[in-house]
């Protein structure tokens, strides 16, 4: 179904940061997946625990323990200091499951109260729910009518949140940075202050960590800057590496599911889960997220002096999610054409895969395994791009 705008290379394989197509042609990837790839393409480590994990056990059915997703919850609640996890296939999945969560806690806890305070620009998935959740112009009226329960704040002011409050408030539910938004961080300050009004009202604290979590911001968790920490935490893309895999975790005392509440035919599929493991591995060995900070100040300075020398304003986002806003209207949407554009086979000229979150507003999000020399290199190739005359 055409439900999308995909160019025409027809990618076949890749490694690291680098994807290729059938007719090889070959492009440094600065998408990954949209932050899926932690640690790039076909990276060994996941591909020996799949491969291991296809010959033991593929699915048992969600009824029934299995070891992996076991061993993966045990590890995801310590790193995270939640207590309980429900895995699924997608980040919207995890993000309806909180919704679910707030909603029965409300029933449980608070009178039947269902409103979830959300943000204006916020993404939070293409389920119903999701979309009414999230502040993403256009998405009221996609699939009208939404599902109630929503009210719009704005980020970063919390005067908002207090004026979205009412008898039937259950929760309060964002990104620590909103990435669709244009990469637009919630600050500390106000993450601090929305955890005491939280705390002050009884209401759940909901962390939409699916693309900040598992290192992408140079710790293990987006939140970890404010130090605040939620009552729900959602995970999704780069927890899997490019398996579909999906968590929502909870602290002990919201844990509210009874059985037949919640599930899904695929979630806790051990294949997924060892596949996850692996990813956890990588990233929580020593100096793994010490290298991603290292790599992230290094494009974060390239980006900024080749801004300086554009005209563009410093960049915005934290570790390896990041956004240049470039001077001139559409200059991101031609700069990704053109970098897809670029890849020639016959000249060994490698192209460069960019992502206009805005038509004027690039994002990375590449890989974060991405070599100090593929930086500098993807940095070159930008800079041509974005002085290209055509």
């Amino acid at each position: 179904m055409r439900v999308a705008q995909k160019p025409a290379p027809l990618f076949s394989h890749g490694r690291g940061s680098w994807l290729h197509d059938d007719r090889g042609r070959r492009w440094l990837d600065l998408v990954q997946g949209w932050a899926v790839n932690t640690l790039g393409h076909a990276p060994a480590a996941v591909a020996q625990a799949v491969a291991a994990q296809a010959g033991r056990l593929l699915q048992p059915g969600p009824g029934y323990h299995n070891d992996r997703a076991a061993e993966l919850a045990t590890r995801l609640a310590a790193a995270s200091g939640m207590d309980r996890v429900f895995f699924g296939s997608t980040g919207a999945e995890a993000n309806e499951g909180a919704i679910k969560l707030a909603r029965k806690f409300g029933q449980v806890h608070r009178g039947g109260a269902f409103e979830i305070v959300t943000f204006e620009n916020a993404f939070h998935g293409r389920t119903l729910a999701t979309m009414s959740a999230s502040g993403k112009p256009g998405f009221d009226r996609l699939f009208a009518p939404q599902v109630p329960g929503f009210p719009k704040a704005r980020l970063n002011d919390l005067d908002s949140v207090r004026a979205c409050l009412g008898p039937a408030s259950v929760a309060v539910m964002l990104e620590p940075i909103q990435g669709e938004a244009g990469v637009i961080e919630a600050r500390p300050d106000f993450l601090q202050a929305l955890r005491r009004l939280c705390d002050e009202r009884g209401l759940l604290l909901i962390l939409d960590e699916v693309q900040t979590g598992l290192g992408r911001t140079g710790r293990l968790w987006g939140s970890e800057a404010s130090g605040v920490r939620p009552d729900i935490l959602t995970l999704g893309k780069g927890l899997g590496g490019g398996v579909p895999i999906s968590a929502l975790l909870a602290r002990e005392a919201v844990c509210c599911f009874a059985p037949g509440d919640q599930g899904g035919t695929f979630g806790g599929n051990p294949l997924a889960c060892a596949a996850a493991l692996a990813v956890l591995d990588e990233v929580l060995a020593p100096g793994f997220l010490a290298g991603v900070q290292a790599r992230a100040g290094r494009l974060r300075a390239g980006l900024d002096a080749l801004g300086a020398r554009l005209g563009s304003p410093p960049v915005e986002g934290r570790g390896l999610l990041l956004a240049l806003e470039l001077p001139n209207p559409d200059a991101a949407t031609r700069a990704a054409e053109r970098g897809l554009a670029r890849a020639d086979a016959a000249q060994d000229r490698p192209g460069l895969l960019l992502n206009a979150v805005r038509p004027q507003r690039l994002r990375f999000m590449p890989a974060l395994t991405i070599s100090a020399a593929e930086i500098d290199q993807a940095l070159a190739l930008l800079e041509a791009l974005l002085r290209s005359p055509r």
